[in-house]
């Protein structure tokens, strides 16, 4: 078997081993003459795999008591309207920090609840200055993309806001990748498809004191509380994915933890970027190097004509899926937890070899 290096920015690269484990017990489950997908997930199998992830969880992340982990569907889209439904309380408006395509989506189903008090950069392509986020105390929260896919903007401090405002980020992208401040964070959230498995669950770490604020006209299903007093079971979970985001939980702590996938990422895009950056126009990149996203690092060519043959040339060397969002053209490349560091240095080392050929 010959296996690319897949650069999509999700659903994503899955680790090998990971595969190889579920393809080895998809049709019978150790044993148990059954795939774990016929199973009930009110069954001891399932409900140990479930409690198992949450631990593992807790144990990566060190995700302190005064949270809760949740397992539920929908992805980041379904959060945009949970985390105000759930937060908002007696409050009438929340704080959105918005520079880039997934916070604005965020602010603009924000805003069907709620004022939204926006926050910009002073520039494009940039995160706002740390002395220019002013939150008011009246606040039902702050919310912000801690990386942005489609833009290729990472934040590199956690946003300042009064203690008596709670912070919630959107971590699906780089979830797992690096290490979070729960003790500044009351809620985070997390896409799998990118760092922790296939499409289909979504992560909700939430603090417990949030728990109860949702209205009564709150919907059941998307109210945090419910999924918390169902242990994530309050109706069918989606089991499949579960479990390989506990197997890929056994991969991260195999290899080393958080920490060793937070210094992986750094050194993977640390080549790519220095491909963009030694090419002398050739590839351009509108990101201040300060703001740059360790997972997701997007650049143009200066010759826009030459996109098209860099995609082409690209996988006839087994690099895959570097066609930039559609909603703003170019080449990203993603760079998550199971893209081998080799796969970015061969990235790199084409990008040179491209610019010899056309540049």
């Amino acid at each position: 078997m010959s296996r690319v290096y897949n650069f999509s920015a999700g659903p994503a690269v899955l680790p090998v081993p990971v595969l190889e484990e579920v393809a080895a017990n998809l049709v019978d489950y150790h044993g148990q003459g059954m795939s774990l997908l016929e199973m009930s997930h009110r069954g001891a199998i399932f409900t140990g795999i479930i409690e198992e992830t949450r631990a593992l969880l807790r144990e990566l992340l060190a995700v302190p008591e005064t949270h809760e982990i949740l397992f539920l569907q929908g992805g980041g889209h379904l959060q945009f309207s949970m985390v105000p439904l759930n937060l908002l309380g007696a409050a009438a408006e929340a704080t959105y920090i918005v520079n880039g395509t997934w916070s604005k989506k965020a602010a603009a189903e924000a805003q069907k609840f709620c004022h939204v008090n926006v926050i910009t950069p002073a520039a494009h392509a940039s995160l706002p200055d740390k002395d220019d986020i002013h939150v008011p105390n009246d606040a039902a929260y702050l919310y912000y993309c801690m990386n942005e896919t489609v833009d290729g903007l990472e934040f590199n401090y956690v946003p300042p806001a009064p203690s008596c405002v709670p912070l919630v980020a959107d971590i699906s992208s780089n979830f797992l990748s690096r290490s979070v401040d729960f003790s500044r964070h009351a809620l985070v959230f997390a896409g799998a498809q990118k760092n922790f498995g296939p499409a289909g669950l979504t992560v909700v770490i939430l603090r417990k004191d949030l728990l109860g604020l949702a209205d009564e006209a709150c919907p059941t299903m998307l109210n945090y509380e419910v999924h918390v007093q169902g242990k994530s079971m309050y109706n069918t979970p989606p089991t499949f994915p579960i479990w390989v985001a506990n197997l890929v939980c056994k991969w991260i702590k195999a290899e080393g933890g958080v920490e060793e996938m937070d210094r992986r990422a750094r050194e993977r895009s640390r080549l790519v970027y220095e491909a963009i950056d030694r090419s002398e126009g050739f590839y351009t990149s509108a990101i201040a190097p300060a703001h740059r996203s360790r997972m997701n690092v997007v650049f143009h060519l200066a010759e826009e004509a030459l996109t098209d043959l860099f995609i082409r040339e690209a996988e006839k060397v087994n690099l895959f899926n570097l066609k930039g969002h559609r909603s703003v053209g170019g080449l990203r490349a993603s760079l998550y937890n199971a893209m081998p560091v080799e796969g970015a240095r061969d990235l790199r080392n084409f990008m040179f070899e491209f610019v010899r050929r056309h540049g």
